[in-house]
C-alpha cells in the first residue's frame, strides 16, 4: 500500500489550485500538447492523451483550447516545444520532494526550482536522490458525492484497483500504472464520474516522515512555491502529519 499524500488533501482543501485557472490552463495546455507530440493526436491509441483531455474537461476547459493544443502537440499548427523534467530534492526537515516540469527552457526551469528549494530551506538533489522512497502509479480521484466507498470499491476491484483513500470531499484510486486505463473504464461502466486520473509519484508508506509544528508550515511553503513555477507541472512530498495537525489545517483553509 503506498502512501496516502497529506499535500493533496491540503492543496484541495485551501483551493490553492482553483484561484489560479489560468495557470491550471497553462499546465493542462501544455500536458495535452506534449501528449499529442509523444504519441500521436488519436485519443483512442494515446492513453496519456486521453487522460490530459479528460482532465482539462474536467477543469471545464473550452473544447476550442483543447483541440490547439493537440494540433500544437502534432504539428498542425506551430507552437512551443516542451521538454519534460524530473527534479529531486530535500525540503525543511529532510522530507522529500519530487518536482515533474514542461518547459521550453530547460536550463532556466532548473534554475527556478534550485531557487526555490534553497530559498524555502531545501536543497535540489541529483537524479535518484529520493525517487526510490517512491513508486509509480495511476491515481484517479472521484468525489465522494458521485458514489459510496463501498459502490466505488465494487465497481474497481477487479479491475485492478490497488487502493482506495477516503477524503472529505475525494477519494483517491490508486491503481499500477499498466491497470489505470482499465479502471478508468470500469468507473466509466459502472456510471461514476471521476474528476481528475494520471500517472503520480506515489510516497511508499514505510517512507512516510511525520512532520509536526512549525515545520508543517515551512514544508507547505516550499510545496506551494514550487507549484507556483510555470513550467512545474506536478509537486510530490512524503510529508505526513498528525491527524490534530492536519484538522488544524482544514480548519483554518
Amino acid at each position: 500500500m503506498s502512501g496516502h499524500s497529506k499535500w493533496s488533501t491540503i492543496k484541495r482543501k485551501k483551493g490553492a489550485i482553483d484561484a489560479k485557472r489560468g495557470k491550471v490552463f497553462t499546465k493542462l495546455i501544455r500536458e495535452i500538447t506534449v501528449a499529442a507530440k509523444d504519441g500521436g493526436g488519436d485519443e483512442d491509441s494515446n492513453p496519456r492523451l486521453r487522460a490530459a483531455v479528460q482532465n482539462a474537461k474536467a477543469a471545464n476547459m473550452p473544447v476550442a483550447t483543447i483541440e490547439r493544443a493537440m494540433r500544437r502537440g502534432t504539428g498542425e499548427e506551430p507552437g512551443t516545444v516542451y521538454e519534460e523534467g524530473l527534479f529531486e530534492g530535500y525540503g525543511p526537515g529532510g522530507v522529500a520532494v519530487m518536482v515533474e516540469t514542461l518547459a521550453d527552457n530547460r536550463n532556466r526551469a532548473v534554475s527556478e526550482v534550485r531557487h526555490v528549494f534553497t530559498k524555502h530551506n531545501g536543497n535540489l538533489g541529483e537524479s535518484g536522490a529520493v525517487a526510490w522512497m517512491f513508486e509509480r502509479k495511476g491515481v484517479i480521484e472521484v468525489e465522494r458525492a458521485n458514489a459510496s466507498e463501498d459502490d466505488l470499491l465494487l465497481a474497481v476491484m477487479d479491475a485492478g484497483g490497488e487502493d482506495i483513500q477516503s477524503g472529505d470531499e475525494v477519494n483517491e484510486v490508486t491503481t499500477q500504472v499498466f491497470d489505470l486505463e482499465a479502471v478508468k473504464k470500469a468507473l466509466e461502466d459502472n456510471g461514476i464520474a471521476f474528476a481528475q486520473a494520471s500517472l503520480a509519484w506515489v510516497p511508499k508508506i514505510e517512507n512516510m516522515l511525520e512532520v509536526g509544528g512549525e515545520g508543517v508550515e515551512k514544508i507547505i511553503r516550499l510545496l506551494e512555491a514550487l507549484e507556483d513555477l510555470d513550467d512545474v507541472q506536478k509537486v510530490y512530498s512524503n510529508f505526513d502529519l498528525p491527524e490534530a495537525e492536519l484538522e488544524k489545517l482544514m480548519a483554518e483553509a
